[in-house]
C-alpha cells in the first residue's frame, strides 16, 4: 500500500490568532501519540487536503516535521472543517508505533454489478458502510472490496466471512453478518375492477351516487 507523507513545520502562532495562518494559506496542526511530546504544527493547506483525500482516517501517513531527523508513522484524526466553506481549521496526527495493532474504521466498497439489480429489478443493500478493522498500522487496508456480481437472486448474500483479506488483518464483526445483499422491488398495486366490485357487494355507493342519492332524497321530502 502506498503510504502519502507529508511534511509539517513548527508553529507559533495559538488561538484567534490562526486565523491569519489560514488567510496565508497554512492550517494548524496538532501531533502527538505515544511516546512522543504533544507537538503544535502548521503545514501547508493545499498539500493537507491531499494527504487527507489520500488517507482518510484509516491509512496511516508518513509525517516529517521540519528540524528533526527520521520520519513518524500517523493516522488523521479530528479533521476539523468550517461548517459553511468547508475549509480545514484544524487536523490532529496521531503518531503510532508500527509494532503494535491498531484499530480503524475501514471503508466497505461493493465491486461489479449484481445480477439480481440487472435482470429482476432489484434493489441493492448494504448494511455497513465501514467496518472496524485491527493490523499493524502499515497493513491496514485502504477499504474492504466486496464482490457483488454472485448475487443472481433474492436469496444469496454477501458475509463478512466472504471479503477477501490479507494476512495480519482481522475484522472484528461476525463472520455471518451480511454486508451486501439484494432485495425484491416493492410493488405498489393499484386498485382494479374487482375491487370496487367487492365494495359495492358489501353495500358501499361508488364514489358521487351516495351524494346524488342523498340530494334526490331530500328533494322528494320538500316537495312533500
Amino acid at each position: 500500500m502506498d503510504t502519502p507523507t507529508v511534511t509539517l513545520s513548527p508553529r507559533e502562532v495559538t488561538g484567534k490568532k490562526v486565523k491569519k495562518l489560514r488567510r496565508n494559506g497554512l492550517a494548524p496542526v496538532h501531533f502527538y501519540g505515544r511516546g512522543v511530546d504533544s507537538l503544535t504544527l502548521q503545514v501547508e493547506a493545499a498539500s493537507l487536503r491531499r494527504v487527507i483525500a489520500a488517507a482518510g482516517r484509516n491509512v496511516p501517513v508518513r509525517v516529517r516535521i521540519e528540524g528533526r531527523d527520521g520520519e513518524e508513522i500517523c493516522f488523521i484524526r479530528d479533521a476539523q472543517r468550517h461548517p459553511v466553506s468547508e475549509d480545514l481549521l484544524h487536523v490532529d496526527f496521531y503518531r503510532v508505533d508500527v509494532t503494535r495493532v491498531v484499530l480503524a474504521e475501514v471503508p466497505v466498497l461493493l465491486d461489479g454489478d449484481a445480477p439480481a439489480v440487472r435482470n429482476l429489478g432489484g434493489v441493492l443493500l448494504q448494511p455497513f458502510s465501514s467496518l472496524e478493522v485491527e493490523s499493524l498500522p502499515l497493513d491496514m487496508p485502504s477499504a474492504l472490496h466486496v464482490d457483488v456480481t454472485g448475487l443472481e437472486d433474492f436469496e444469496g448474500a454477501m458475509r463478512i466471512g466472504d471479503i477477501p483479506i490479507p494476512d495480519g488483518v482481522t475484522i472484528l464483526r461476525d463472520d455471518e453478518e451480511v454486508v451486501a445483499r439484494v432485495s425484491a422491488p416493492r410493488i405498489e398495486e393499484e386498485p382494479g375492477v374487482a375491487d370496487v366490485e367487492d365494495e359495492l357487494a358489501e353495500g358501499e355507493a361508488p364514489e358521487g351516487e351516495e351524494e346524488a342519492a342523498e340530494s334526490a332524497q331530500g328533494a322528494s321530502e320538500a316537495s312533500a
